[in-house]
């Protein structure tokens, strides 16, 4: 008869006992216990084999020791999706998933849904006027006070190039929350996973939804410090190999957005030399151009279950021209070597400074 160590829920090990399948009522503890006992046989299957034929009668130590990390690492996962969830302030929904390593979450991050200015770094700019509009895609609106187009079209995607800054309707407008002029404000509409990377480059990002070309994704957030802070701090993470950089140099090269301790979920997306999102300037309640939020938008459609990247140089853009990169919004600091896998990868180590 096959019996099986248990950790009642609530209670200390010292409590732990020997039960017999017949007094197992938990289905998906017990397909769970499979599934990471076979991928850990699967895992060292080419190398010196463990197997339950040694002995019949007990899992090997090395078995049930992974088999108990992985339980552990489950349960802390899945605390940390329930606390990602109860912080975002938006529709989407966000999902954790490792199914490659145990590593489990990250110990020094902090989840926030806007920019976090560091000391002696002001935000407050609020804006002094609004439109007016009874349908603000046909009258004069935001953007043209601002001298540009209006950024979306009847299905909220966008239509202008890359460079071009995106002026939403305010806090002091009259049109209402259903106005085509509100997308970025809205935050993320859609249900993304956080996903332990198979080829060493840590946690992605992946959709769970089909989203459509052209549609407004996520923001990317973080820490608003000093150019000069951000060269200090860069130097940190060069020696790491890793960077959550991010200039604001839409007119001014005077502030940089630190994602590494604060930030949300494009925390977690990597670098793609091909990428599906593309990086937007974006203006709504400060109209203070040296900190513009930064917009991720899709490129093209991305089915369910694709990752999510963008190229934190700006290049690989497809159609997008040359000219129109030299007008590019925030860019991504960077001295890694590429993993990205693309047919169009670069792979190199680049320079930290901007291009």
């Amino acid at each position: 008869m096959e019996y099986y160590l248990v950790k009642w829920k609530g209670w200390p090990d010292s409590t732990n006992t020997w039960e017999p399948l017949q007094n197992l009522k938990c289905p998906l503890l017990l397909q769970q216990f499979s599934n990471d006992k076979h991928n850990f046989l699967s895992q060292v299957k080419k190398g010196k084999a463990i197997t339950l034929k040694d002995n019949n009668k007990a899992l090997k130590p090395a078995i049930a020791e992974y088999i108990v990390k992985k339980a552990k690492q489950r349960i802390a996962l899945q605390r940390w999706q329930d606390e990602l969830n109860r912080r975002k302030n938006y529709k989407g929904m966000i999902f954790v998933e490792n199914t490659v390593d145990l590593e489990g979450p990250p110990s020094d991050f902090y989840y926030i849904n806007e920019y976090k200015p560091a000391p002696g770094i002001s935000l407050v700019n609020e804006v002094t006027f609004g439109c007016s509009c009874t349908d603000c895609f046909f009258e004069k609106c935001c953007p043209a006070e601002a001298g540009v187009l209006l950024a979306y079209n009847k299905n909220q995607q966008i239509k202008i190039p890359p460079g071009t800054p995106i002026y939403e309707c305010n806090s002091r407008c009259q049109c209402g929350p259903d106005c085509p002029n509100r997308v970025v404000q809205k935050g993320t509409q859609y249900s993304l996973c956080i996903f332990r990377t198979s080829n060493g480059r840590g946690w992605g990002v992946k959709t769970l939804v089909k989203i459509k070309r052209m549609s407004f994704v996520m923001e990317y957030v973080g820490e608003v410090i000093t150019s000069e802070e951000a060269e200090r701090r860069g130097q940190l993470y060069d020696n790491k190999g890793i960077t959550y950089l991010f200039d604001l140099d839409y007119e001014s090269d005077e502030f940089t957005v630190d994602a590494a301790r604060y930030g949300n979920i494009s925390h977690f997306v990597n670098h793609s030399c091909d990428p599906n999102l593309q990086v937007f300037n974006v203006f709504i309640d400060n109209l203070d151009t040296r900190f513009p939020r930064i917009a991720l938008f899709s490129t093209r459609t991305i089915n369910a279950g694709e990752e999510l990247t963008f190229d934190y140089q700006m290049k690989g853009l497809g159609d997008i021209s040359s000219d129109s990169l030299d007008h590019s919004p925030a860019k991504k600091r960077i001295r890694t070597v590429c993993k990205c896998g693309a047919m169009t990868c670069r792979d190199e180590k680049s320079p930290r400074s901007r291009l």
